[in-house]
C-alpha cells in the first residue's frame, strides 16, 4: 500500500507544481514559499540548521541538535507558543525551528513565535521534497502539533534516525468516522505509518483510544492534556490600545466580538447583532472572519445588509485620517491576522465562530482568558472535551441560531452579575486545566537529555579492545527486539 502511495504522490506533484505556482502568483506570495513546499529551504534557514546540526564545534565542544516543531495553521501555532517558550528555557543550547502549512499559520508564527530560530513552510509529502528538508535540517527531534500524519515524511524521518513525537494529538469525531468508513482500504497504510512515529501525546483518553484503533502502538500513546490551556493572553497591540481609547472616548456600549467566523455564519452573526443594536443604538460589532479569503466577502455581506462598515485594513494608525474611529460605524471588520485574541478583552459579549455551521469549532479559551463567557454553536467537534467542560461548569453558553445568539448576547449585556459570574468561572476553568506543556516537556527531555549525556562523552561510545559490551546495555530503537 505504501508503494502505491509513494507513486501517487510522485505523480501528484506533477499536477500540483503548476497549481501552487499559479496560486502563489495570484496571492503575491514570495518565491521562497513555493521553493520551501518543494523542499528547498531559505538559505538563511539552511545555514542556521546546518550550524545547529553540527554536533561538535571546532573546539570540540558538544552542540546539541535542533528541535523542529510543525504547526499546521493558526490553532496549532497558538498551541505551540507555550511549548516553544518552554523548550528554549529547558534547552537553551538547542535551536528551535517551526514549520507551518497554511499562509495564515506562517504569518502568525512569524509574529508570535519570535523565540524560534526560524520559520518555514512544511514540505509537500513527496519523497524528494521531504528527504531534502530532513537532510538539510538534521534535527534531533520533530514535534508535530495535533495529528498531521504524512506517510512519506514519517518514513524518511525514521530512516534518518529522527524521532517524531505527536504533541497535543487528537482525532476528531469526523476524521475517525471517515477512517472507519475507509479502513478496509487505508487501514494497513495507517498502521504501518503510525508505527514510524516515536510517541503520541494525546489530549484526551478518547483521542488515545482512537489513535490506537488507527494503528498506533498502545505503548507509544499517552494522555498529557491540551496544550492550548497553557497559552498566555497576547499583549495588547497598538491597534487594540487605539480601539480601546476610541471606545471610551465615544462612550461606545456595548461592544460585541464575533471571532473566527466562517463562511455561512456571517448572516447569523449580523442577525444576532441586529437584536442587540435595536436596544443599544451606540453598540459596536467587531466581526473577525477566520480566513483571509473571507475578508472581502464578510465586509460585502455586512454592507449589503445595510450596516455602516469600517475595515481594519483601511485604518492606518500613522495617518491623521485614522486618528478617530468613524462615530457612525456599526460593524468593524477585523481583516487582519493575530489581533483577534486581545480584542476579546474589549468585549461585553463574545461569540466564537466555526460552530454554528458544521466546521468543528474554534478555541473558546481566548475570551475566557479575559473573563468573558464564551458563546458558541453546536459544532464543536474539534474542541469537544473543552466545550463539554465549559458547559458542565456553566462557564460557557451554547446557541443554535443567529436569533438565539442575539438573545444570549442581550441577556449577558443587560445582566452584569450574570456576565461577571459566568466570565469568572470561565477564567478559573481555563487556569485550572494548565499543565500539559510541563508534561510534554518532560517526555521530550527524557529522550533529548539522554542523548546529550551520551553524546557529550564520546569516549564512552568507543568500544575498548579489551572489553565486551553486555547485550542488555545496547540501546534499542522502537520496534527492535533482542535476539535472546
Amino acid at each position: 500500500m505504501y508503494f502505491f502511495y509513494r507513486i501517487l504522490t510522485a505523480v501528484g506533484m506533477l499536477a500540483l507544481a503548476p497549481y501552487y505556482a499559479l496560486r502563489g502568483w495570484r496571492r503575491g506570495e514570495p518565491s521562497r514559499t513555493l521553493r520551501e513546499r518543494f523542499g528547498q529551504l531559505d538559505p538563511e534557514i539552511a545555514r542556521r540548521a546546518a550550524a545547529c546540526a553540527q554536533r561538535m564545534s571546532a573546539s570540540g565542544e558538544y552542540r546539541p541538535g535542533a528541535i523542529w516543531i510543525h504547526a499546521v495553521s493558526v490553532g496549532e501555532v497558538l498551541a505551540a507558543a507555550p511549548l516553544v517558550i518552554a523548550l528554549k528555557k529547558r534547552f537553551p543550547a538547542r535551536c528551535v525551528f517551526v514549520s507551518t502549512t497554511t499562509e495564515t499559520g506562517q504569518q502568525l508564527a512569524r509574529e508570535r513565535l519570535t523565540q524560534a530560530d526560524g520559520v518555514f513552510y512544511f514540505p509537500l509529502d513527496w519523497v524528494v521534497a521531504v528527504r531534502r528538508v530532513v537532510r538539510t535540517m538534521r534535527p534531533a527531534m520533530v514535534i508535530v502539533m495535533e495529528t498531521e500524519i504524512w506517510p512519506n515524511f514519517l518514513r524518511e524521518a525514521r530512516r534518518a534516525g529522527v524521532p517524531v513525537l505527536f504533541a497535543n494529538a487528537r482525532i476528531s469525531t469526523e476524521s475517525f468516522a471517515r477512517f472507519k468508513r475507509w479502513e478496509w482500504l487505508v487501514g494497513p497504510l495507517f498502521a504501518r505509518t503510525m508505527r514510524d512515529a516515536e510517541w503520541f501525546l494525546a489530549q484526551t483518553p478518547e483521542d488515545a483510544r482512537r489513535l490506537v484503533e488507527m494503528g498506533a502502538d498502545e505503548d507509544d500513546v499517552e494522555v498529557t492534556g491540551n496544550l492550548k490551556y497553557d497559552a498566555e493572553p497576547p499583549r495588547a497591540g497598538k491597534f487594540c490600545e487605539w480601539l480601546a481609547a476610541e471606545i471610551q472616548r465615544q462612550e461606545r456600549w456595548p461592544v460585541v466580538v464575533a471571532g473566527s467566523v466562517v463562511a455561512e455564519e456571517e448572516q447569523a452573526v449580523l442577525a444576532a447583532y441586529d437584536i442587540v443594536q435595536r436596544r443599544w443604538r451606540h453598540s459596536l460589532l467587531i466581526l473577525a472572519p477566520r480566513k483571509p479569503d473571507r475578508f472581502d466577502t464578510a465586509a460585502a455581506i455586512a454592507e449589503a445588509s445595510g450596516w455602516n462598515v469600517v475595515r481594519r485594513s483601511r485604518l492606518d494608525l500613522a495617518l491623521k485620517l485614522a486618528a478617530n474611529l468613524d462615530e457612525s460605524a456599526e460593524v468593524l471588520v477585523l481583516d487582519s491576522i493575530g489581533e483577534l485574541a486581545a480584542l476579546y478583552g474589549l468585549a461585553d459579549a463574545a461569540f466564537v465562530g466555526g460552530s454554528l455551521v458544521p466546521s468543528g469549532g474554534h478555541n473558546i479559551l481566548e475570551p475566557a482568558w479575559y473573563g468573558r463567557p464564551p458563546v458558541f454553536g453546536p459544532s464543536m467537534e474539534n474542541f469537544r472535551e473543552m466545550a463539554a467542560q465549559f458547559l458542565s461548569a456553566q462557564a460557557g453558553i451554547q446557541v443554535n441560531s443567529g436569533e438565539h445568539l442575539g438573545r444570549v448576547w442581550s441577556q449577558l449585556i443587560e445582566n452584569e452579575a450574570l456576565r461577571k459570574k459566568t466570565g469568572d468561572v470561565a477564567r478559573a476553568l481555563a487556569e485550572r486545566n494548565r499543565g500539559a506543556t510541563a508534561r510534554v516537556i518532560e517526555r521530550i527531555a527524557s529522550r533529548l537529555e539522554g542523548e546529550e549525556q551520551t553524546a557529550a562523552l564520546p569516549e564512552a561510545n568507543a568500544p575498548r579492545p579489551d572489553s565486551v559490551t553486555p547485550v542488555d546495555s545496547v540501546p534499542m530503537r522502537k520496534g527492535e527486539r533482542s535476539s535472546r
